[in-house]
């Protein structure tokens, strides 16, 4: 179903919304995929620093956001502990806002900062920035510095901002500097390209997919297709889908909305891994950041918790049409700057706010043959999840193979308690799987859950692998 949302005073009515959407969108090039064209506060943007938007949020009532830090190694899953991480405003970087040290796992407390008000990223006609920018510098003995500048505080949201260290021995720089650029809502990106949801997939040699698969890794071109020096980067499909979700959209909205959207950009994203869209081109990655062809990536950009969660708990999941195979390459836009014949982001904020579920919205915008598909092969993992959750009374192989991870991530992460591989689920067990959740960013109950078995076996996976220096 073709959607042409454009706002322009006022968030129209559902009714008002299907009137729009039946408008031809012939003029209007550009789409799917995000962030578009022109910037909602693309005339005061430039003058509005960082220093005064956060002094704007202060003054509209101390309104905050809060900011956890996680440092580890470049080579090897292994946490930098007693590193000092230095806050400071990315408008203001000369003052010092908090000091921290991160303790055994490579984590700092969580430490609140001042962001603008929640109104601000809920209303696609403000112009006003709605998060605020952090700078994060990060010194420890024996590595290189690493310097984030742009980190993004939303309000009432919890920013995860990892930080990976090169060991001096690796590298011959005197500081790694990341520069996150503006959110794919509020900057000026280049339009979707549109492509058709579902590819024609000819016998020519290449090699399809039979079954969808999770891959382990993408291989993420941070550039267009064409450029030859743009740098090609591994990263891991949850941390890949977890880093455009934060990119695209804002974590403040409803989780109703955060879920299809997220499904939007895994559906995507799997079409072109399933395809071997680039691969079949003549090229070495799966896909690219540039708004134009794919999604917005950032390369060391933070994450959002709740974002983080929910994509751990359905990573597996994408859309299907009912006789189709192919995961649907799923057109999603901004709504506002730039409409497309699929998703739009801040429509889908206010189904969100209207009390529409998760599938109603995707429904609203792609049909109502739209469904949530799940695949039946995760690559990369030791064991796949038993089925059902993993507690206190448990007993099995799948309990003891769940030990015997926990006891190889230990050897990095001390935290957490070595146990006896015995196969049984008891107060030990708990313990320990309690410890990795907080590790982690997992809710702290002690169960090993669908989302807790996944990301038990990746980090296991992550700490038996020599990585290489970034």
């Amino acid at each position: 179903m073709s959607e042409n949302m454009l706002y322009t005073t006022r968030i129209p009515s559902p009714k008002e919304l299907n009137l729009v959407r039946q408008t031809p969108a012939a003029d209007n090039p550009g789409s799917a995929d995000s962030q578009d064209a022109s910037d909602p506060g693309s005339a005061d943007a430039a003058d509005f620093t960082e220093t005064n938007n956060a002094m704007a949020a202060r003054d509209a009532g101390d309104t905050f956001g809060s900011l956890k830090i996680s440092v580890t190694s470049s080579l090897g899953l292994i946490p930098v502990e007693n590193a000092s991480v230095t806050i400071t405003f990315t408008g203001d970087p000369d003052s010092v806002l908090e000091q921290l040290t991160t303790d055994s796992s490579g984590l700092t407390e969580a430490v609140n900062l001042p962001a603008p008000p929640l109104e601000w990223s809920l209303n696609p006609d403000s112009e006003e920035q709605p998060y605020s920018e952090y700078n994060i510098l990060v010194t420890a003995e024996g590595y290189e510095p690493v310097l984030v500048t742009g980190t993004e505080i939303l309000p009432d949201r919890l920013s995860l901002q990892p930080i990976r260290m090169n060991p001096l021995e690796t590298t011959e720089e005197e500081e790694k500097k990341i520069i996150i650029p503006e959110h794919a809502l509020f900057g000026e990106y280049p339009p979707k390209i549109p492509e058709e949801e579902i590819k024609t997939l000819t016998e020519n040699g290449e090699i399809v997919l039979s079954r969808v698969v999770i891959p382990e890794y993408v291989i993420v071109h941070d550039g267009v297709p064409s450029d030859s020096t743009a740098k090609n980067y591994w990263v891991r499909y949850k941390d890949y889908i977890k880093n455009v979700a934060s990119c695209e959209i804002y974590s403040t909205w409803p989780e109703a909305t955060i879920y299809a959207n997220i499904l939007a950009i895994m559906s995507f994203t799997l079409n072109r891994v399933y395809t071997e869209w680039y691969r079949g081109q003549g090229y070495d990655f799966t896909i690219t950041s540039s708004t134009a062809y794919d999604q917005k990536w950032i390369y060391g950009r933070n994450i959002f918790e709740n974002i983080d969660y929910l994509v751990d708990t359905v990573f597996a999941n994408y859309l299907s049409r009912p006789g189709v195979r192919q995961p649907i390459f799923t057109s999603y836009c901004d709504g506002r700057r730039v409409t497309c014949s699929g998703l739009s982001q801040w429509g889908s904020m206010y189904l969100g706010e209207e009390g529409y579920t998760t599938i109603e919205i995707l429904r609203y915008y792609y049909g109502n043959d739209i469904y949530i598909n799940t695949a039946d092969i995760i690559s990369g993992v030791p064991s796949s999840w038993p089925g059902y959750d993993l507690a206190q009374g448990s007993s099995g192989e799948k309990v003891r193979q769940l030990q015997t991870q926990l006891n190889r991530i230990a050897r990095n992460y001390p935290a957490i308690p070595t146990l006896v591989a015995d196969g049984i689920y008891g107060p030990a067990t708990a313990e320990a799987v309690r410890t990795f959740q907080r590790i982690f960013g997992l809710p702290q109950t002690g169960v090993a859950d669908y989302a807790t078995w996944y990301e038990v076996s990746d980090i296991y996976v992550g700490v038996s692998r020599i990585a290489e220096p970034d």
